[in-house]
């Protein structure tokens, strides 16, 4: 097989390819594609219409709109009956880079597993990367093994035709016990590069462990691998690329400024960048909503604004108690792990998490015990040996925790306890702002105003690390230089950040269409839910979510998915919630692709 050409475009959307055998009259359209490719060794013409009549049953044919654009074709060896050889693979031009000749070697082996095949062979040229990647990924998606050996040398054929070695993919029975790890299975002798992820880089990493991908390239909601395969992206950073992969729009603003050797470190310096940034964040964020909040530059990630919160509520209340709720999550540093609720994360801290007190998030009791009723009990009886609190600090869609999405009214009834107790109100719009529910900031709906907004991830517009802490005027308590950072005033974030609030909330045009594709997908996984028992939707905008009662389905779906060339999470407690995150800029297209994806896994799980 020879070299394949590598492009990068738009899948195909599955439900627009429909697979099917091969008949005789197939046989000059599949002739034309294999022609038209201009890389496969052409066979000769009635070749083709041979293997439609005679390998029928070995071979499949994709249509998309009733006309052939990809066939795969080959035979069950003679000597060895649970070997299938790959013959050739060709593809379409308007096709190629779709993803389409890995689904349509999958599509075939699902024919033929059953009927014993454990094992399949093609040749491949050593500089045929695209084939190479096709089988590879082939082999990691069905969790087995590759090996290849030589087969014949360049000058063992008059036209000197270039070497080929012979790819074995299985068995199919074997399932490798670390995803993350392409085992190509040398039989020359030679030896296998270490992966330097596995040799360097710590234990701790966990992305790259479900996604054992290497990935090298990015745009909007697509991210690409080494080897070429493209992947959808639901996972947007962990909500940290609310505007996509390399913006363009963005990304220009970037490119400028850092050609015209603006400022990069500025500390917290006065900067032109700084300025412009505020000017707009003022004028298009603040001003319309008739928020007055001092801004604080505290760090580039989201616990430093956490941390800064906290430590300015302590300041000004004299107060050290924080109330949390059930199923938090705040971020890693101490500070912020002391009001996270996830067990395996707070044990990591090493010491005691003090000064803290969890609360019934809403519904936690699912509506069988009356809201705060036993919160404002304990700050009024003498004898519960509760200190009044400095803040109480709360998501309103716990997205870590489950994607457990807070009542407007459970919102509103907690702010006035907090007005009434002189209690500061903390909320932590890390992921949920900058418009994932749909306005900017996700209290917006509940009409409140809190004390204090934490902001991190996508307030850097780009993927570039910013964090906002804002907060009331009359809050302004610190003196010159009590909470800083080295990194507080990263410029190119400035940069970015402006660009996008100014191209995407100059007006509500942007939050609409995020209102209606965040309605788009719960319609949908309503839809999903209808069919099977055990699953469940919630979510608000563009964070949505299936909620599973058998935890394990949703890893399931989520490794199918993977496998599909779409990328999404697991949360909650028990990572029960398949959670997704798409950049806000994600077509309507690109999202009916991946709920088709996820459809498809779900019906695979629970049927």
């Amino acid at each position: 097989m020879k070299p394949a050409q590598l492009r990068t475009t738009p899948v195909t959307a599955p439900d627009a390819v429909k697979f099917r055998r091969p008949k005789v009259s197939d046989g000059v359209r599949l002739w034309e594609i294999a022609r038209d490719s201009k890389v496969l060794d052409l066979n000769s013409s009635y070749s083709y219409v041979l293997w439609c009549r005679d390998f029928a049953a070995t071979s499949v044919v994709s249509d998309v709109d009733g006309r052939a654009v990809g066939f795969v074709t080959g035979y069950i060896r003679q000597d060895s009956p649970t070997t299938f050889f790959v013959w050739q693979v060709a593809v379409d031009a308007d096709q190629r880079g779709k993803g389409l000749a890995g689904r349509m070697l999958n599509e075939l082996l699902e024919r033929l597993t059953p009927q014993g095949i454990t094992h399949l062979e093609t040749t491949i040229s050593p500089d045929n990367e695209a084939s190479i990647a096709l089988f590879t990924a082939l082999a990691r998606t069905r969790g087995t093994d590759i090996g290849k050996s030589d087969l014949f040398a360049p000058n063992d054929f008059p036209d000197s035709h270039e070497a080929e070695e012979l790819y074995t993919v299985g068995p199919a029975a074997v399932r490798t016990n670390e995803r993350n790890k392409q085992n190509m299975t040398e039989t020359t002798n030679t030896t296998e590069k270490p992966d330097i992820f596995e040799t360097v880089e710590s234990a701790v990493r966990s992305y790259s462990r479900q996604w054992p991908a290497v990935f090298k390239t990015a745009k909007n909601s697509t991210i690409v691998d080494e080897n070429g395969r493209e992947y959808l992206d639901f996972f947007g950073g962990a909500g940290a690329l609310n505007y996509g992969h390399n913006n363009q729009i963005l990304k220009d603003a970037l490119v400028e400024y850092i050609q015209s050797d603006g400022i990069t470190h500025g500390l917290d310096m006065s900067t032109v960048a700084k300025r412009e940034f505020l000017e707009s964040f003022k004028k298009n964020i603040l001003d319309p909503r008739g928020l007055d909040y001092k801004v604080q530059f505290p760090g580039p990630t989201g616990a430093n604004t956490v941390e800064a919160a906290l430590k300015l509520a302590r300041k000004v209340t004299g107060r050290e108690s924080i109330i949390n709720f059930t199923n938090a999550f705040h971020g890693m540093t101490l500070g912020a792990l002391s009001v996270t609720g996830n067990s395996m994360k707070r044990a990591g801290a090493g010491i005691p998490l003090v000064h803290t007190t969890p609360m019934p998030y809403d519904n936690y009791f699912g509506g069988v015990t009356e809201d705060f009723q036993w919160f404002e009990r304990v700050l009024d009886d003498s004898g519960s040996g509760f200190n009044r609190p400095a803040a109480v600090i709360v998501e309103t869609i716990q997205g870590e925790g489950g994607i457990n999405v807070a009542r407007p009214e459970w919102l509103r009834a907690l702010a006035e306890l907090c007005s009434r107790r002189d209690i500061l109100l903390i909320v932590d719009d890390v992921q949920m702002g900058c418009g994932r529910t749909g306005q900017f900031f996700s209290f917006e709906e509940a009409g409140i105003v809190p004390d204090i907004v934490t902001l991190s991830k996508s307030i850097g517009g780009y993927g570039m690390p910013m964090a906002l802490t804002l907060f009331k005027p009359e809050l302004d308590v610190w003196a010159p230089g009590e909470h800083n950072g080295t990194f507080r005033g990263f410029n190119p974030s400035f940069v970015t950040s402006k660009v996008a609030i100014d191209t995407y909330w100059s007006d509500d045009k942007f939050e609409k269409e995020v209102l209606a594709k965040g309605e788009h997908i719960q319609d949908n996984f309503i839809k999903l839910c209808a069919k099977f028992d055990g699953i469940s939707t919630r979510g608000r905008g563009m964070v949505q979510a299936l909620a599973f009662d058998e935890p394990e389905k949703a890893s399931k779906v989520a490794q199918l998915c993977y496998d599909e060339g779409l990328l999404v999470e697991t949360a909650g407690p028990s990572d029960e919630v398949v959670k997704l995150l798409p950049p806000l800029t994600t077509t309507m297209e690109e999202l009916d692709r991946g709920l088709d994806i996820i459809a498809s896994a779900t019906a695979k799980v629970c049927s």
